[in-house]
Parts: structure tokens; C-alpha cells; sequence
């Protein structure tokens, strides 16, 4: 059964009215630093490779938080085993599926093993998601972090308090009265699937294949989703600047899963299906450029230094922050002007 991108922004809107006001009471309990926290279930019912990504830092800040804690995760449709394969710590995956209405039972299945543990703490990872805090409220626990009222200070004592990857983490530390501990100065981590070395060397072996050279090599993913996609003539005008601007370098295209180019497959293409595989491929070239998306944030937690075009979506929320790593408004720069960008970065 399909349903409507209309009927799915009236249901988001009514949850969101049911929802705003679970955790109030919550959020408001003084966590124990003397508690053991031995079981810890993660809540982001999302499907995007992006925001399950983003999701990464948060659960690498709970590992190093509580080394001793088993994870759960409480997620939608079927990528985050792949995504979360070499974390040890996590102990179950419960899947939702990405269409509810046409997995019925799966989606009810899935809600019920919310309630086959007992945890010693929940946290909902996006405080602006209704199903977060319904099967945050759901849970068996103790403690539960809904997400911190906005006025707990932490948008003030952070600059980059908003962002997707990193707000989840600073919202725990005052739930856990970190401060105290001094952690609230503690770097928040950097997104990250852990691919391990022979993900690495078949990457390589991959990359040299294609480009058959050892010069750095530059790859472009050209497409998006929506009004975030640029348009084929803004993807060749900005590629004969890259071309003039960096003649010692491979400038290649990473294909996305429909087989297509915005550079009509001018330049050598990499194509994949499985996103380990391309992170491994994107982990061995210098620098990555795409707009804002989910591979963006996969070649960011990869480590390869990452430029976001950003034109509709806000880089304050999604920009990539590994070393290395910025965004681009393209609405104020130019082709010149993100090539300098780019140069400067590579300097």
C-alpha cells in the first residue's frame, strides 16, 4: 500500500501534536552516576543512510561512556546491520520496516520486542522524532532521555549544537550530569563504520584498478535526492573547472545505485551497491564532493576529507565535520569560487 508524501506530512504533524509533550517528567529525573548501566537501547526509527550514519557518533559517545554496556538499536528498514557490522558492543539490531502498511506484522513484531528487555537506560536519539519517543516511552527502563528541554542552556554553550550528528551527544552529557565529570570538554566523535583491513585493501585495489596510477584522485558523486540534486549543466561547468584547476589529480565519478551521471559518464566511473564497498573505494582518494546526502556523510565516516554543496538543506544541521571536511553554499559561491575553496583545502 502507498501512501501519499501528503498523507505523510499530515501524519507527521499529528504525531508530532500527540507526542511533544512524552518525556516532560522524564527528562526531569536526576540521573544516579553511581548507577550500572550494563543494557542500553539507541531509538532512531529511520531508514536514510544518512541519518543512520549520522547516528554513529552517538553510539560511539554511549561505547566510551559506558565500556562495559551491551547496545540495542531501534531503527527502520534493513541497512544498519551493514552500517554497524564491526561494532562489538552492539548486541541486537530491531528493524523496523521501511513501509509499515505493507509489513503489518513486521512493524507490530518489531514494537514488541521493544518490550522482551529490560534497560537499564533508552535514549532517543532525534527529539524532534515521534516514533523516537514513543518507543523511547515504550521501553523498560530506568532511565530515559527523551531529549533535553530547550531550555537546559546546551544550544547556548554549544555553537554546533544543532547539528544531527551531534546534539543527541550533548543532550546525554547534561542528562548524565557529565559536567561534573569534566566531559563536556571532550571532542564530540566523528562519524564512523569501521571498516577493517581487508575492506581497506580491496578499496584500494579497487581504486588503483580504475585510475591505474598512484597521482591523488578527486571523486564527484553527482546525484541527490529532490531540489538537492544540481542539474547536469551545473555538475559539467563545475567539472572543467576542477579540471583546469587540478591537472595532477584523478578526478573520477562515484555511479549511484540507478546507474546515472549528471557528467554523462565523461570521466572513469566506480559503480557499487553495497555501501561498504564504496566506503572503502571513497576511503583511498583525497578529496570527496557531492551534494548534501547520504553518501556524503558515508565518505565523511570513512574519514576522506568531504566537501558538502549545500543550496536548500541547512549546513548547520547535516555539514561534515571530519578533519579536512566543509560545506559549501552554493547559493552565494560560484564554480570559480568553490574551486578556490577547494583549493585552499587540498593546500
Amino acid at each position: 500500500m502507498k501512501v501519499s508524501k501528503k498523507v505523510n506530512r499530515i501524519r507527521r504533524s499529528v504525531m508530532q501534536n500527540l507526542t511533544k509533550r512524552i518525556g516532560r517528567s522524564e527528562n526531569e529525573r536526576m540521573f544516579d552516576r553511581q548507577a550500572q548501566v550494563k543494557r542500553i537501547l539507541i531509538s532512531r526509527p529511520n531508514h536514510r543512510l544518512g541519518n543512520l550514519l549520522l547516528l554513529s557518533a552517538l553510539v560511539q559517545e554511549v561505547e566510551e561512556t559506558f565500556p562495559q554496556a551491551r547496545i540495542d538499536l531501534f531503527v527502520k528498514g534493513t541497512i544498519a546491520p551493514t552500517i554497524y557490522r564491526n561494532y562489538n558492543t552492539i548486541d541486537r539490531i530491531i528493524q523496523l520496516p521501511k513501509k509499515p502498511f505493507s509489513s503489518l506484522f513486521s512493524y507490530l513484531k518489531g514494537w514488541a520486542l521493544l518490550k522482551s528487555r529490560k534497560y537499564d537506560l533508552v535514549i532517543n536519539a532525534s527529539s524532534g522524532s515521534s516514533s523516537g519517543k514513543l518507543s523511547t516511552s515504550f521501553a523498560h527502563a530506568k532511565y530515559k532521555l527523551y531529549g533535553t528541554p530547550d531550555d537546559n542552556g546546551s544550544a547556548l554553550a554549544y555553537p554546533d549544537y544543532r547539528h544531527f550528528a551531534k546534539n543527541s551527544i550533548y543532550d546525554l552529557r547534561h542528562f548524565l550530569g557529565m559536567q561534573a565529570a569534566g566531559r563536556e570538554t571532550v571532542k564530540v566523535p566523528f562519524l564512523n563504520i569501521r571498516l577493517d583491513r581487508n575492506e581497506l585493501e580491496d578499496g584500494r585495489k579497487k581504486l588503483h584498478a580504475l585510475v591505474k596510477n598512484g597521482k591523488k584522485t578527486i571523486c564527484l558523486f553527482t546525484n541527490a535526492t529532490g531540489d538537492k540534486c544540481y542539474s547536469e549543466d551545473w555538475w559539467q561547468g563545475f567539472y572543467s573547472h576542477l579540471e583546469k584547476a587540478f591537472p595532477d589529480y584523478n578526478i573520477i565519478e562515484l555511479l549511484p545505485v540507478e546507474n546515472i551521471s549528471r557528467l554523462n559518464f565523461m570521466i572513469p566511473g566506480f559503480y557499487s551497491t553495497d555501501i561498504r564497498e564504496m566506503g572503502a573505494f571513497i576511503a583511498h582518494t583525497a578529496l570527496f564532493i557531492t551534494a548534501d546526502n547520504g553518501v556524503m556523510h558515508l565518505a565523511s565516516a570513512v574519514g576522506t576529507p568531504t566537501i558538502g554543496l549545500f543550496s536548500v538543506t541547512s549546513e548547520e544541521l547535516y555539514r561534515p565535520y571530519n578533519p579536512g571536511s566543509l560545506s559549501v553554499n552554493t547559493q552565494s559561491a560560484d564554480h570559480q569560487e568553490i574551486t578556490r575553496i577547494i583549493t585552499d583545502s587540498l593546500s
